[in-house]
């Protein structure tokens, strides 16, 4: 019997081109162990992304003190995850890319100021996937305490992405934020449309979306 995703699950993340598939949360489910180190790593990248940005835009006004706390919040998250691995007795693992990161870093253009505009919205767009995903986790893992940590994260992982929205809105009108958006979150879904050639290459970003909205 083939389940199917309700709607409802991915209604407020209106950025995504499309939902995820009910396949990807069945392979994460599966290995949450590679699905948790993975999203550790995450965090680490969000808070450099977050650190990145603020050096690369040194003296943009009101950049510093949005994204400083941003990357310690990342920080804090990547903390929690490293303690309920060590706690399973796990740590830190190097693991093969999903090269979803590596897709969307290509469609940030080169010159500026569209540099800024598109690391916002690309950042933005990351984390409203891992929002969806760990939503869809945080409801239907068979792990306990993995649902509470997912659950836990929640708020301030939606938080984040309206973090970059508002960091673009107040720079470039709203036209030519939501066309670029646009554009930008096609390519999100494309990164994730295809089939996971093996159970054990699952990431929080590895493919997995039904078809678009």
């Amino acid at each position: 019997m083939t389940t199917s995703l309700p709607d409802k699950t991915v209604a407020s993340i209106r950025w995504l081109a499309a939902p995820t598939s009910w396949s990807w949360i069945e392979q994460a489910n599966t290995r949450p162990m590679e699905v948790l180190i993975d999203h550790a790593h995450c965090e680490r990248k969000a808070a450099g992304f977050a650190t990145q940005m603020m050096f690369r835009y040194l003296c943009e006004p009101g950049l510093g003190e949005v994204l400083s706390p941003l990357a310690r919040e990342e920080l804090e998250h990547f903390e929690q995850v490293l303690a309920l691995l060590k706690q399973r007795g796990r740590y830190l693992e190097p693991l093969q890319s999903s090269g979803y990161g590596g897709a969307l870093a290509k469609q940030v253009r080169k010159e500026e100021p569209l540099r800024m505009l598109d690391s916002f919205l690309v950042a933005g767009l990351i984390e409203a996937r891992s929002h969806e995903r760990m939503a869809l986790l945080a409801e239907h893992s068979p792990d306990a305490e993995l649902r509470q940590l997912y659950a836990d994260l929640l708020s301030s992982e939606a938080r984040h992405f309206g973090i970059y929205w508002t960091l673009a809105e107040e720079r470039w009108p709203r036209v030519q934020i939501i066309e670029r958006l646009e554009h930008l979150a096609e390519a999100e879904a494309l990164a994730l449309r295809g089939t996971l050639a093996r159970p054990e290459d699952v990431r929080m970003h590895s493919v997995g979306v039904s078809k678009y909205r």
